[in-house]
């Protein structure tokens, strides 16, 4: 029988005698077995089958079954082996608290027999568990005087395992003052003692920081730990004592009343009461006394009246400390005076400039000075200097006499005027010192040129503007003072367009104002490049330049001019005219005409839009907002004019906004007849005076066009079929038919065959290339590729260049419909068929 489990070895052995003993108890009806703690589930407990003398194949016929009498199921029979194995995790220590050894029990039902076998399983202990302290952390307080060999109970560690896996041994580590017993009790438990080996010193150690360890012995052992913490109590068995013997202090003659001289300070290693100390003077002088002031509580000696050097220099007391207890240390001290240098020096200047050049040599001398000091000896030796960073020096030419010369060239720029400190000190200690001023201004020498506050300035200008407006003003600065740094301006040359620049902008000498003194026009002059020189006051004077840039920009002040339709003569009065041709059958978005206008303004000034400001039917027309084209918003019906008048509105976005109009006149017309009829009357009702037979003529000259333009085509239709019935001749010559259709069934065009049972197209002439279009239509047959373009991309006729329109004598583009075949000798709509 194997067990299966995460320990080995002993639990192995343990094992084994557990099948031995369920070998033994099977045969009077009764199984044991024993499997340890926290082995998962599943795991292997006994090979019941086995032991019962089951057959596997008759487990399932005879309802062999585990009954178990807890709460929870904790073993299973495996139905396929025989095995009880665990149904669940066991925790021996939650199911056995108080018991050693843990037996579980079960029973074992064979249905098939009407028998009933119990089964117990000891669960056997595995280390799993670790010594723990009830509490992590023992305190014990002993007080200093406590004899060696005392013995403090601790508190034990306990552990849920049994056996060898319980607690088994303490250890103490931390310090050399205890050491640890261990006592065994009449239940054969452990308890430990903390031993004081070595006498204590609260003075030397307050506290002691001991490890309590307790190990199992398990395999491997496991430890738990508790840390000690011993408090030493005090006891009076310490004096004080004073920091140092002799207390050694030199202080001034003129230290100020209330001045703490020295501190003394005596420290007690006892606590509480018995290490509060208090200070005492003894063996002072009646003088001393009266001098000197003694703080029984900080030790702390002050002074309460005056030093002098003079009346004594050297003072000494007896201080005593002494604790609650009447123990008490006594220490020196010793004061001594010292001289004070109590005489300053004397500084006296002599001679002195008021001014320089800041272009004067190095070393010149500005100012000569006489030093004394009435004290004798270190007091009386006197070191002089210059405060700050500045560009002098001192010179000494005499024991007492100093000179301050320049020791560097002096920019009056960076700094106009000096005050120079003087500052004379004597070796005293403290040294005393005084201080004299010299107040020094820099003349100026032009050594600066001119400096623009921008490197580079630009302005905008709208145009049009008034003759001497203001454009911007440019500034120059100088760092020079008075006449060097005085700046006038100059307007370099130039030529604008051929002018002097002069003639165009000029520059105020004195405030650097740049005026225009024309009105620019931004289709004329966009931009002007020129140079503005400052030039200061000083002798040479000194100059800069600076570029500006004059940046023109443009108004709303050209209206928008229309290129088409061309304007009308002047006899026709004024405005803009121009006459457009368009069918009947036009269907909605049909292109009638464009109205293009340019504008000579830029940007935003320039933006064209399009609108239909009057027409005689509102709702028939529209005019593409920014594209300027007119197109049919619906179908013309049969009550509309043939003679529509339109007035189309070009504005710019300007601000304000520009417009110019342009008049066009659309003739519906679906004949030639009503073609001429409506120009005639066009003509008729021109103004009086002017001839109407150049208009009749031009129209004449149109349908004589448009009848030779028909003739072309005709011509060309006939010679395509006579190419097409040649070919077809030469495909039935060649190869007969394809696939039961006769080759005149086929017609190659551009060297592509299509098949065509039957179509038909329309043809639609005008003088305009973008109306100009050939259709097939795609409802006469379905076998047909589909041939109608897009409303955009009308379709030119074959041999027509669609690039060219044609245009009359005058340059005028030339549009003429034909809508109908009443009018015309040929169908509008040919239905071709094969021969």
């Amino acid at each position: 029988m194997w067990v299966v489990g995460r320990h080995w070895g002993r639990r192995e052995r343990a094992l084994l005698w557990g099948v031995l003993v369920a070998t033994w108890d099977a045969a009077w009806g009764q199984l044991r077995y024993s499997v340890p703690e926290e082995v998962p589930k599943g795991s292997f407990v006994g090979d019941v089958a086995k032991d019962l003398g089951l057959q596997l194949p008759t487990l399932q016929d005879r309802g062999v079954r585990v009954i178990d009498r807890g709460r929870t199921q904790y073993f299973a029979l495996h139905g396929k082996t025989g095995h009880l194995v665990t149904a669940e995790r066991i925790d021996r220590e939650q199911l056995c608290t108080t018991v050693q050894q843990c037996v579980l029990r079960c029973e074992v039902i064979v249905e098939g027999e009407m028998q009933i076998y119990e089964i117990e399983v000891e669960i056997t202990d595995i280390n799993d568990n670790a010594p723990s302290f009830k509490e992590v952390v023992l305190e014990e307080k002993i007080s200093e005087v406590t004899a060696p060999g005392s013995r403090f109970p601790l508190a034990g560690a306990h552990d849920p395992d049994s056996g060898s896996n319980s607690v088994q041994s303490y250890e103490l580590s931390g310090d050399k003052h205890f050491s640890l017993a261990v006592q065994t009790g009449p239940g054969g438990d452990q308890r430990p003692e903390l031993v004081l080996a070595k006498a204590l010193d609260r003075e030397e150690a307050a506290f002691h920081e001991l490890v309590l360890r307790a190990s199992d012995g398990g395999e491997p052992a496991r430890t738990g730990t508790a840390r000690i913490r011993v408090v030493v109590l005090d006891a009076n068995d310490n004096a004080p004592v004073f920091s140092q013997a002799e207390y050694t202090v030199r202080v001034p003659e003129d230290v100020p009343v209330g001045s703490t001289l020295v501190m003394v300070t005596a420290t007690d290693a006892d606590e509480g009461l018995n290490g509060h100390v208090e200070y005492l003077l003894k063996k002072i002088t009646e003088i001393a006394s009266q001098i000197f002031q003694l703080d029984s509580q900080t030790g702390a000696i002050t002074l309460v009246r005056s030093l002098d050097f003079e009346d004594g220099d050297t003072y000494e007391v007896e201080v005593q400390a002494r604790d609650a207890g009447g123990l008490f240390d006594t220490a020196k001290v010793a004061i001594t005076v010292t001289d004070v240098n109590d005489n300053p020096p004397e500084l006296t200047v002599m001679s002195q400039l008021s001014e320089v050049s800041e272009d004067s040599p190095s070393g010149t001398v500005v100012a000569l000075l006489h030093v004394q000091d009435r004290d004798s000896g270190p007091n009386g030796e006197v070191r002089c200097s210059l405060e700050g960073d500045v560009p002098f020096r001192l010179h000494s030419s005499r024991s007492s006499y100093y000179s301050v010369v320049t020791a560097r060239e002096l920019d009056r720029e960076q700094v106009s005027e000096y005050n120079v400190t003087v500052r004379a000190a004597d070796g005293g200690s403290p040294a005393l010192w005084s201080s004299a001023v010299l107040w020094l201004r820099v003349l100026d020498v032009n050594d600066n040129t001119p400096v623009f506050t921008e490197a580079r300035y630009s302005a905008r200008l709208p145009e049009n503007n008034a003759a001497g407006a203001l454009v911007l003003r440019v500034q120059a600065w100088d760092a020079d003072w008075g006449q060097n740094a005085r700046v006038r301006y100059l307007l370099g040359e130039g030529r604008v367009r051929g002018a002097p620049l002069s003639s165009y902008v000029s520059v105020e000498a004195e405030t650097g104002a740049l005026y225009a003194l024309r009105s620019f026009d931004y289709e004329e002059v966009r931009e002007v490049e020129l140079w503005v020189r400052a030039e200061d006051g000083g002798a040479p004077a000194l100059s800069s330049n600076v570029s500006v840039r004059l940046v023109i920009v443009d108004e709303n002040d050209n209206a928008p001019q229309v290129l088409y339709p061309p304007a009308a003569p002047l006899a026709a009065g004024a405005g803009w005219a121009g006459v457009e041709l368009a069918p009947r059958s036009a269907e909605p978005g049909a292109l009638v005409a464009k109205v293009v206008a340019v504008d000579a303004d830029a940007g935003q000034n320039a933006w064209l839009s399009y609108e239909l400001a009057k027409a005689t039917e509102p709702g028939l027309f529209r005019v593409g907002l920014h594209s300027g084209e007119v197109r049919t918003a619906r179908f013309p019906l049969a009550r509309d004019a043939a003679r529509q008048s339109l007035v189309v509105v070009v504005k710019d976005h300007g601000r304000p906004a520009l417009s110019a109009t342009a008049t066009l006149t659309v003739v519906l017309a679906e004949s030639v007849a009503e073609l001429l009829a409506e120009l005639g009357s066009a003509a008729s009702a021109a103004t009086p005076g002017e001839p109407a037979g150049s208009l009749t003529r031009w129209l004449v000259l149109a349908v004589a066009a448009v009848s030779c333009l028909f003739l072309a085509f005709l011509l060309l239709v006939l010679a395509l079929r006579l190419r097409r019935w040649r070919r077809s001749q030469l495909l039935a010559a060649g190869s007969g038919a394809l696939r039961g259709v006769p080759a005149s069934h086929f017609v190659g065009i551009d060297g592509v065959r299509a098949f065509l049972h039957s179509y038909s197209h329309e043809v639609s002439l005008t003088a305009d290339s973008r109306k100009s279009q050939l259709r097939f239509s795609g409802a006469s047959c379905c076998d047909t590729l589909p041939a109608r373009p897009p409303p955009d991309e009308p379709a030119p006729l074959l041999g027509e260049d669609p690039a060219a329109p044609p245009v009359s004598s005058d340059g005028r583009p030339f549009s003429v419909t034909l809508p109908s075949a009443a009018a015309l000798p040929f169908p509008r709509r040919v239905l071709l068929r094969p021969a």
